[in-house]
């Protein structure tokens, strides 16, 4: 019997896609590796990474992280499009990547970004993958879009959270999807929206921090119910707030968690 080709489509999540690490370590230690990857956003930086054979490099530095240690991207610039201009971030990407093309990848990569200029999601499967990852995680008004062939790219995650479509064009047989962002519950109880609204700045930061979480899930539930994978991995994430990147190592934990549940799921194929 032949194999089935095997795809891993990594969402986005910003700190919280520090939990793919500990999805592909759980699948990897069971024998189940990808065959192409699919990325959004943080999911492109560590699908990236996975088919540049960089993963342990890129585990090592963020479970490392302190917060003195993010100041470093930090170059704030206001006139590029962004808060922070991006440069240092660019040069960190460099540093992993250098000149890098998609052709010197060990396996087949799509990096999912979003073209403001007409709306559409843009896979990128080609040139520089130092370019396409800035542009996957250009977050609009925090990095400055990119511009490239007449489109200006920003984070594929407005168009496309978790890429599990990307991924099954990429040639896969069965996806498994990774969707760092589904633990919306979580997020709501971490935001305290159950005690209701005792003071109304309050209240009203923690509303708006809980409804664009809740935005970015069902976008994401709905392009899921469109492009179905074959599996779904949901780290229970909610306890992390998305802009903490020092916390990787419980984030790392809980998606080996999760991927562990889904096991018995997977190996109904692999």
């Amino acid at each position: 019997m032949t194999r089935p080709i095997i795809g891993l489509a990594l969402g986005g999540g910003s700190a919280l896609g520090w939990a793919h690490i500990g999805v592909i370590r759980a699948l990897e230690e069971a024998g189940i590796h990808a065959h192409v990857v699919a990325g959004t956003s943080i999911g492109a930086v560590v699908g990236a990474c996975l088919a540049a054979g960089k993963l342990d490099e890129l585990e090592d530095l963020v479970r490392n992280v302190r917060v003195g240690d993010l100041l470093r991207f930090a170059d704030l610039n206001l006139g590029r499009g962004g808060i922070f201009g991006g440069r240092n971030i660019e040069r960190e990407l460099v540093r992993h990547f250098g000149a890098a093309r998609f052709d010197d990848l060990s396996k087949p990569f799509a990096a999912v970004a979003a073209d403001l200029l007409s709306g559409d999601e843009v896979v990128i499967r080609e040139g520089s993958v130092v370019r396409a990852v800035q542009a996957s995680i250009a977050l609009p008004g925090l990095l400055p879009p990119v511009q490239v062939d007449g489109m200006l790219l920003a984070d594929g995650g407005l168009v496309n959270p978790v890429p599990s479509g990307p991924c099954r064009r990429l040639g896969a047989d069965r996806v498994i999807a990774v969707h760092v962002q589904g633990d919306y519950k979580g997020r709501a109880r971490r935001a305290g929206l159950q005690d209701g609204p005792e003071l109304p700045l309050a209240a009203g930061m923690r509303i708006a921090r809980a409804s664009f979480g809740l935005i970015l899930h069902s976008l994401a539930e709905a392009r899921l119910a469109v492009e179905k994978p074959d599996v779904l991995i949901a780290p229970k994430t909610g306890h992390v707030d998305v802009a903490d990147f020092t916390r990787a190592r419980e984030l790392i934990a809980a998606g080996r968690t999760a991927t562990e549940a889904a096991l018995p799921a997977i190996r109904e194929f692999c």
